[in-house]
């Protein structure tokens, strides 16, 4: 009889895995009629701007500085806690104005990007429009972690919190990837 307690996973943490599968389902789902609906005629095709591979390799930069800002923590090394904190803040918000500046960009083409009844431009504005909420969610979220970085007397080093919050930042930018990549090469 095995009589080593199992590790539970904590309930909200439960609820992000959950959260994030319903997520990427909604994602798939989209890209996946985005590439059958791209066989009719009258498809657009665009070429992504540049600062879509500045702003892939500012959210890598930020999983690595919340992955960081996570140890730290554990390590209870306050100081350098709220350093990566604050990076990790300053790197998602760059990534969330650097995605604006891209679809900025889409939209002043020569042929712009536009919601003109096109069923391209209408897929691209419903995934991106989507994808963009999810960061703005999860740079409210990096907000949330580098305030209560400040707190003086923290008596207890609970984790789950912060790494709630990474675990769904991690999301963010493997789900940009997924759609940088898919987009390039669609």
């Amino acid at each position: 009889m095995n009589t080593v307690p199992r590790k539970r996973i904590h309930p909200q943490m439960f609820a992000l895995y959950i959260a994030m599968a319903s997520i990427a389902m909604m994602f798939a789902g989209l890209t996946s009629a985005y590439i059958v609906r791209k066989s009719q005629p009258n498809w657009r095709l665009y070429e992504l701007p540049g600062v879509f591979w500045v702003s892939t390799v500012t959210i890598v930069l930020s999983s690595v500085t919340i992955a960081l800002a996570l140890r730290a923590f554990k390590a209870r090394k306050m100081m350098q806690y709220r350093l990566l904190a604050g990076l990790t803040l300053l790197l998602g918000t760059a990534f969330g104005l650097l995605q604006y500046q891209g679809f900025y960009e889409l939209y002043h083409l020569p042929q712009p990007v536009q919601v003109s009844g096109n069923p391209s431009e209408s897929f691209l504005f419903i995934i991106w429009g989507l994808h963009l909420l999810h960061i703005a969610g999860g740079v409210v979220a990096l907000l949330i972690v580098f305030l209560r970085s400040f707190r003086r007397n923290v008596k207890e080093y609970n984790t789950t919190g912060l790494a709630i919050v990474a675990n769904y930042w991690h999301f963010v930018d493997v789900l940009w990837i997924y759609l940088f990549i898919f987009f390039m090469m669609n």
